[in-house]
């Protein structure tokens, strides 16, 4: 009896041990400034979010600018499920690097109300991938943008097809006529000042040169990075926008000032419809402001909103 007593103990004492503390340390640092450097203003980061997946990363700024990043040990192992199926050890910490960065917005002026319009980033929030094509959004005080970013094979021009010997020839015989050297151009003309200002005194045979041939743009496999703003939606808010959040269908948004809420479709940038608004016929009885909303992340007809006074309030 005593021997199974104290193993009993022994097991409820180890249960009720504490867990070890957590050990936090950084895994990755990025845009760090070396001692005594100063950050400028434009520089301080004034929102962040990580997409559903948690592959990328976007930042914003108080200059409006967005800065990307993307996972790089997922393309190196694979997707985190495929991972988990094959007992793969997912201790290591995830690495990011940089992917690309774009402005976002710009300062503006309200002349109607006499305001200045900060360009600083307030919220970001990823959209739905397509065709891998990355989406997000991204406001200010005022305006928000929807934003497309994809990567598109860079396009070249590839050089004119001219037989060099007639070229080389047509110049030979233009420079010794009038005993000036010229350089020669690719088109076969000469000329003494750069190519944009050809030589005037160079006759062209009947029928122009059988060799030449317009320059064709090609396709080269380089990839660039090239974000575009697809809609931009505006004049909407009275006051500052404090939080955006997209639906679970892919297809409408609501964006959150002071008083109101306002639902838009991602495809239509001219109209939202006005789906709360706490403002008074009297501003004097004002007693709470809206501080965020946010919509359910699996069911689309479900929003939350948050006030000042403390509560949430769900639609």
């Amino acid at each position: 009896m005593n021997g199974k007593g104290g193993v009993e103990d022994a097991a409820t004492s180890f249960s009720l041990a504490p867990p070890p503390p957590l050990d936090w340390k950084f895994s990755q640092v990025f845009g760090e400034r070396t001692a005594g450097e100063e950050v400028q203003e434009v520089d301080i980061i004034s929102a962040i979010e990580f997409d559903k997946l948690g592959d990328h990363l976007a930042t914003g700024d108080r200059g409006g600018r967005v800065v990307l990043f993307e996972r790089t040990d997922v393309k190196e192992n694979g997707p985190r499920k495929d991972l988990e199926r094959q007992d793969y050890s997912m201790s290591r910490h995830p690495e990011f690097r940089y992917k690309t960065e774009f402005q976002s917005h710009e300062p503006e002026f309200d002349y109607l109300k006499s305001l200045e319009i900060e360009e600083k980033i307030n919220k970001i929030r990823w959209c739905q991938a397509s065709n891998s094509a990355l989406f997000l959004l991204s406001t200010n005080d005022k305006t928000i943008k929807f934003w497309k970013v994809q990567e598109k094979k860079v396009k070249r021009i590839s050089e004119m097809n001219v037989d060099p010997q007639h070229a080389a020839g047509n110049c030979n015989i233009t420079s010794s006529s009038t005993g000036s050297s010229r350089i020669c151009l690719s088109n076969g003309g000469c000329s003494e000042m750069p190519y944009k200002y050809p030589s005037n005194d160079f006759n062209f045979p009947p029928g122009g040169f059988p060799t030449l041939r317009l320059p064709v743009v090609v396709a080269s496999q380089e990839t660039s990075l090239v974000p575009r703003c697809r809609r931009v939606y505006s004049h909407a808010h009275d006051y500052h926008i404090n939080s955006i959040s997209n639906n679970s269908d892919g297809e409408t948004f609501v964006s959150a000032d002071d008083l109101r809420i306002n639902l838009w479709n991602l495809e239509i940038s001219n109209q939202s419809f006005n789906i709360v608004d706490v403002k008074p016929a009297n501003m004097e009885d004002l007693t709470e402001v809206i501080t965020s909303a946010e919509f359910h992340p699996m069911q689309c007809n479900t929003l939350a909103y948050s006030s000042s006074k403390g509560s949430i309030r769900l639609y």
